[in-house]
């Protein structure tokens, strides 16, 4: 057996039963696509099975698109099994989460949906079977509630690139559960959004990877400017530039270029960055993953949400160091139970 199947079967275990507790007749739906890896598939399936869940796997053809793009290529049956499970981890990339079949699932109150979007086996052992995964939680919970009682402060972002970005905090719009035991939209622990106030957000920021119709670092870093909403792009490629500024106008409506929408912290130790899994590239320590348009709690969000992504930030809250040059440095509340967060080698 190749020598990383071990970490796979310990992803597996460590989803299926310690983040989403999946319990014995629970309905649990898989979704994969044509370019996900089929160890990935054989091993989450099995560890459903141990844990006695009744397992339905769907596999779809890759999408041309994520969010509300998505809805012409999806298979209708696929919207009643999504709303009858009990759980839904989806791991196609781009991901289903956005579309209004998603929507739908949510609305009918059942499902526990699982934003995962790892195809590949290597990424998704790293990020949940080479980590102690209740130290990573204790981590992400404690700066939920620290970033919560941070709202109303400004922060500020920056890169070696040139990133330049200050805004007012916002309450955390996802409130993410220890266990996913609820109904709702989860998604993969290791990284967490910072939410701006809507027009507070000022400055630029200088893209070195791009998730809009594809995910890929980029040939040319973008730079974004921001004046309570965006008001030009620079820089750029000849086949990407155009790419965003037609993601960022779809998202829009077509009546500008959106706003930033939110920000994040990666903060996994056992994350890298691959240039080609956008869901563990946002997670290695210190990136920041800029959402781009509309936010998907509006309507007419997430129509194509793009997703920036800049390295090695700099990040402060009301003056407070939180991240230097990527690496995780306070406060010191949080540092106590970051120190805990160990990559596991074996």
């Amino acid at each position: 057996m190749p020598p990383s199947d071990h970490r796979l079967e310990a992803a597996s275990r460590v989803l299926v039963e310690e983040h989403f507790a999946i319990a014995r007749g629970e309905s649990v739906l898989i979704t994969v696509d044509s370019m996900t890896d089929p160890a990935v598939t054989a091993s989450l399936g099995n560890a459903v099975m141990r844990a006695g869940g009744r397992l339905l796997t769907a596999v779809i053809p890759q999408l041309p698109f994520q969010g509300g793009l998505a809805d012409p290529f999806l298979p209708d049956p696929l919207a009643a099994a999504a709303a009858a499970s009990d759980v839904w981890l989806d791991f196609c990339f781009p991901y289903i989460a956005g579309s209004h079949l998603h929507d739908a699932a949510l609305k009918a109150g059942r499902v526990r949906y699982g934003l995962l979007n790892m195809p590949a086996a290597d990424s998704f052992a790293r990020i949940y079977g080479q980590v102690d995964f209740g130290a990573l939680m204790d981590f992400q919970m404690g700066l939920v509630d620290y970033l919560d009682g941070c709202a109303g402060q400004e922060a500020h972002a920056t890169c070696p690139l040139g990133t330049d970005i200050r805004f007012t905090l916002d309450t955390v719009k996802l409130k993410r559960e220890r266990v996913a035991r609820s109904p709702g939209m989860h998604t993969t622990p290791g990284a967490q959004n910072l939410y701006p106030v809507d027009g507070s957000v000022r400055g630029h920021v200088v893209l070195q990877a791009l998730f809009d119709e594809q995910y890929r670092i980029l040939r040319k870093p973008i730079t974004v400017v921001s004046d309570g909403a965006i008001q030009g792009l620079d820089g750029g490629s000849a086949e990407d530039m155009p790419r965003l500024e037609r993601a960022l106008r779809r998202a829009a409506s077509g009546k500008s270029l959106g706003r930033m929408v939110h920000f994040t912290l990666g903060f996994h130790p056992a994350a890298n960055f691959t240039g080609r899994y956008f869901i563990e590239d946002i997670r290695t320590p210190g990136s920041n993953a800029i959402g781009m348009g509309l936010p998907w709690w509006e309507e007419g969000g997430g129509e194509n949400h793009p997703d920036g992504v800049i390295l090695d930030q700099t990040l402060t809250i009301g003056g407070t160091p939180i991240v230097q040059a990527g690496r995780m440095v306070g406060p010191a509340a949080l540092m106590s139970l970051y120190e805990k967060v160990r990559p596991l080698f074996f």
